[in-house]
């Protein structure tokens, strides 16, 4: 029997254990490993999510220490289960594994998805903060005005109680209070909520499905970072990051996505150089030449201009598009930019806690403040650096409204995101030629 460790960041890497790991009795799961997301370690994957072969759970260990895991539990094999990440970073990670002896692997993309019994639609993406969940609820959209029940299923989140989140529903704001989500949660679940519309989330994705078969006509995976899908699709809609032209074709998983596509949806072209989109185009062209392109913009909204227009102002951004997601700009820069604001504050001077501990593993954030809020004691820091901040406005660039959550002690403004109705008709287009719709 050979020992094997799963390489992850609370999501992925528990599928692929429930999916192909749980019941094979030829392997033996010591550990999973733990990197991207601050306070997911220490901790074990219950046993009442492990099954009959693992009665203690398996221990969860950062990613760090991982040499000295393989040679404690003579590990024969590391399995790579998360998303997101350089192929630099893939090789190095590859290297620090082959050097102890031990085989460094990965998954295929289909051998770990379920097949549903209804139509599956995959909204997935090159990299984290591309536009993955507009695209998602504009698909929604198109869906119910034919009459179609629609139920979403987003990629997991859980840094909780793993137990308790092995199947989550949500369809009112009080269900994100019932299941403790953090702000990073929240941010991905709450528009959904917002438009009337169903998400599930949670750790064990095939009991999740069963769920949301009962009340779905169609099944939307909203993909989390650039990771694959959970289900088996019926439709696959890739989404691009022209303000990242390249990154299509140099992080894993997201050009997997980028070649399995059925639609390459190069998003926030009025925002991107054309030169930029031009390669996204080409690249689209060159590695998947059977997916049809479609170029939409990203609308951006803010509730009060004139809290920007000639305003030194904070941007308070997206965290993980601003960490791991390494993006320079979001929409909350896009909306400081457009409305006019004559400064954006440079916030690292004033940051303390964990915030600074999130600018010293990502120094190239630079003058962005990202929303960090994966656990309380993250959200009171966030609260306190933005108070701390000598400006004259903040500007929210986030998906949900951070002022429910902390106390902002100056002006604030959200700036919203959705995806252009203009790409309306050939998505719809596209859902009739795969006979999702008629």
């Amino acid at each position: 029997m050979q020992n094997i460790i799963i390489l992850g960041a609370a999501g992925r890497d528990f599928h692929n254990f429930n999916v192909v790991y749980r019941n094979d009795k030829t392997v033996n799961v010591v550990a999973f490993t733990a990197n991207q997301i601050p306070g997911i370690s220490d901790r074990k994957y219950p046993a009442s999510l492990a099954g009959r072969f693992y009665p203690k759970g398996i221990p969860i260990y950062e990613e760090k220490d991982l040499e000295r895991i393989i040679k404690s539990y003579n590990v024969g094999e590391c399995v790579l289960s998360y998303s997101d990440l350089s192929y630099d970073y893939v090789m190095h990670l590859a290297s620090r594994v082959a050097v102890t002896g031990a085989k460094f692997s990965i998954l295929g993309a289909e051998q770990t998805m379920i097949k549903s019994k209804k139509p599956v639609i995959a909204v997935l993406a090159v990299r984290t903060g591309c536009g993955k969940s507009q695209t998602s609820r504009r698909i929604v959209e198109i869906l119910r005005s034919r009459g179609k029940r629609v139920v979403s299923v987003r990629h997991p989140m859980p840094y909780g109680d793993l137990a308790k989140q092995a199947v989550q529903r949500f369809a009112k704001i009080e269900d994100l209070k019932k299941h403790k989500c953090t702000i990073e949660e929240m941010e991905e679940y709450e528009p959904h909520i917002a438009m009337g519309s169903v998400i599930y989330a949670g750790v064990d994705y095939g009991k999740i499905l069963e769920q949301a078969e009962k009340e779905a006509d169609v099944i939307i995976w909203d993909g989390g970072n650039n990771d694959t899908s959970f289900y088996k699709p019926d439709v696959t809609i890739t989404v691009a990051d022209p303000l990242r032209a390249g990154h299509e074709v140099s992080y894993y998983p997201g050009e997997i996505n980028f070649r399995l596509a059925d639609m390459i949806l190069i998003n926030k072209v009025d925002s991107a150089d054309a030169e930029d989109v031009a390669t996204v185009v080409s690249n689209a062209k060159k590695f998947n030449p059977k997916a049809i392109v479609l170029k939409a913009e990203s609308k951006i909204t803010v509730d009060d201009p004139s809290q920007i227009k000639g305003k030194k102002v904070l941007v308070v951004e997206d965290g993980p598009t601003l960490t791991h997601g390494e993006m320079k700009i979001g929409a909350g820069t896009v909306a400081a930019q457009r409305f006019g604001a004559s400064k954006l504050v440079d916030p690292r001077p004033f940051i303390s806690g964990s915030i600074r501990g999130t600018f010293n593993k990502y120094p190239n954030i630079g003058t962005l403040l990202p929303a960090m809020g994966y656990g309380n004691a993250q959200m009171k820091d966030l609260e306190a650096t933005i108070n701390r901040i000598d400006c004259d406005s903040v500007v929210i660039g986030t998906p949900i409204n951070l002022a429910r959550f902390i106390k902002i002690n100056k002006p604030f403004v959200r700036v919203k995101y959705d995806l252009s109705s203009a790409s309306s008709g050939a998505l719809i287009k596209l859902l009739k030629s795969k006979k999702i719709i008629k």
